[in-house]
């Protein structure tokens, strides 16, 4: 079983939620199978469950299993390596996957595009997915059922 580290940036999540057969859905269900495992920090996690609760049609209690106790990374970020990113609130994301030796996934054009000048390993969800299981097909599950009720509903 691969054990791939990885810190999921936000857009990843919300990604997911609009789009259940997107590479970003994939990526969150084959987390739940324990394929990869995500490393996440308290200041990772508010955000992400602050983005979620503010768009109405998502569902952040749907996605909150998939942040593991076991898989916090706890001690305090250095951010200084990274103010050459632009958004100051995806440099949490970059130092934590700095400091746990982590691929950092995100759908941020402007961070990726500074990949080559960040000490971090940066990929979108269908990069990250391709290299770790081959981009195999949609397979049912408990994240997938997760994605379709936290998705968006019409009429709401």
């Amino acid at each position: 079983m691969n054990q791939s580290r990885v810190v999921l940036d936000t857009n990843v999540f919300v990604a997911a939620a609009f789009e259940p057969k997107s590479a970003s859905a994939r990526l969150l269900e084959a987390l739940s199978q324990g394929r990869c495992r995500m490393v996440w920090h308290r200041v990772t996690r508010r955000e992400t469950e602050e983005v979620l609760r503010r768009i109405p049609p998502l569902d952040w209690q749907h996605f909150a299993p998939l942040f593991r106790p076991e898989w916090e990374y706890s001690a305090e970020l250095d951010l200084a390596p990274f103010r050459a990113i632009e958004d100051p609130d995806d440099r949490k994301f970059a130092a934590l996957a700095a400091a746990t030796q982590s691929v950092l996934v995100s759908q941020d054009d402007h961070l990726l595009a500074r990949r080559g000048e960040l000490p971090v390993r940066i990929l979108r969800s269908s990069e990250f997915l391709a290299e770790l299981i081959g981009g195999e097909a949609d397979a049912p599950g408990a994240a997938r059922d997760a994605i379709s009720r936290a998705r968006p509903r019409s009429g709401r």
